[in-house]
């Protein structure tokens, strides 16, 4: 404000009053953070249940004779990376769920994006590498007719490509929360 003889200036120094648009984004970022963690846990989980499966199959595929996964490396590999990714999604999923309920970490956050997104992508890796070394041994058995033991070969390709799609978009999700992290 100026005076009369405009030699002085007032100004007001008094805050605006709060508006809270700084809290209900401070809110929205924390439901988002949730959800996204919610949404990594149930990608772990439905990925631990696909490879456990796929485990399972594979270690009793023995149906004597030539039919014995032990004597096919693919089927070894790819038993190997079931084993594999059955542990790995199992740490993740009770590291996830003890963090949830109890609100402490196991590791610092920065740690375990960093573990995530590189765990995440270095086993999708691995699964879709098994599977795909192990579907041309398989095609080349369903040509002389279909068996048990091809059958079950089968599945097991099948559920480890189902557990590659899942830790895949999980892998996603720890990308997009390790280039966010602050």
């Amino acid at each position: 404000m100026l005076n009369s003889n405009n030699s002085e200036v007032n100004i007001d120094m008094t805050p605006e009053p709060a508006t809270g648009d700084s809290s209900i984004g401070i809110l929205q970022r924390w439901k988002r953070e949730d959800s996204l963690k919610r949404f990594s846990l149930g990608l772990r989980g439905v990925a631990l249940f696909f490879s456990l499966i796929s485990f399972l199959l594979m270690a009793s595929n023995n149906h004597g004779d030539w039919e014995n996964f032990d004597n096919y490396q693919e089927y070894r590999y790819l038993l190997a990376v079931s084993i594999f990714t059955s542990l790995y999604t199992g740490c993740q999923v009770y590291r996830q769920v003890h963090e949830l309920s109890t609100g402490n970490n196991i590791f610092r956050p920065t740690m375990a994006a960093v573990v995530d997104f590189v765990g995440d992508q270095g086993i999708a890796y691995l699964l879709i590498s098994s599977a795909s070394t192990a579907i041309p041994l398989t095609d080349r058995m369903r040509e002389g007719g279909d068996t048990v033991f091809t059958d079950s070969a089968s599945a097991t390709i099948t559920m480890s490509f189902f557990s590659f799609i899942f830790l895949a978009l999980s892998a996603i999700i720890s990308g997009y929360k390790l280039s966010s992290h602050t």
